[in-house]
C-alpha cells in the first residue's frame, strides 16, 4: 500500500512560481513511475509530468521548459517546480505512483497508475 500527500499549492500571479511536494509514505518498490496530473473544472484529467525508477522524465508540451519534476528518495518526497505560470496552469494537481515503467507514450496516462493523493489546489490569476 502507498499513501501520498501533496502539499504547497496556492494562490499565485501570472509569471510567478511554486513547487508542489508529495509526500510517499510505505514501500513504493525498487521499479515503479510516479507522476503529477492535473485536473481544472470542466476539464479532462492531463498528465503534466513523470519520472520513473530509471530517472526517465517526460512532460506535456504545455510545460516543457517551465516545469521540472524531481524526487528525493532519501527524503521520500517527489517534487513538481513550476516556474513561469500561465492562468491555463489552474488546476486541482495529484500526485500519482505505480508500480512498473509503463511504455513511453502511456507514462502520462492515468490508467497507468494504482494510487493517488488528494490534491492540492493551484491558482494563477491573470
Amino acid at each position: 500500500q502507498v499513501q501520498l500527500v501533496e502539499s504547497g499549492g496556492g494562490s499565485v500571479q501570472a509569471g510567478g512560481s511554486l513547487r508542489l511536494s508529495c509526500a510517499t509514505y510505505g514501500d513504493t518498490g525498487s521499479v515503479y513511475c510516479m507522476a503529477w496530473f492535473r485536473q481544472a473544472p470542466e476539464k479532462e484529467r492531463e498528465g503534466v509530468a513523470s519520472i520513473c525508477s530509471s530517472g526517465f522524465t517526460t512532460y506535456t508540451d504545455s510545460v516543457k521548459g517551465r516545469f521540472t519534476i524531481s524526487q528525493d528518495n532519501a527524503k521520500n518526497t517527489l517534487y513538481l517546480d513550476m516556474n513561469s505560470l500561465k492562468h491555463e496552469d489552474s488546476a486541482m494537481y495529484y500526485c500519482v505512483h505505480g508500480f512498473w515503467e509503463p511504455p513511453l507514450p502511456r507514462r502520462l496516462s492515468p490508467s497507468a497508475y494504482s494510487y493517488w493523493g488528494q490534491g492540492t489546489q493551484v491558482t494563477v490569476s491573470s
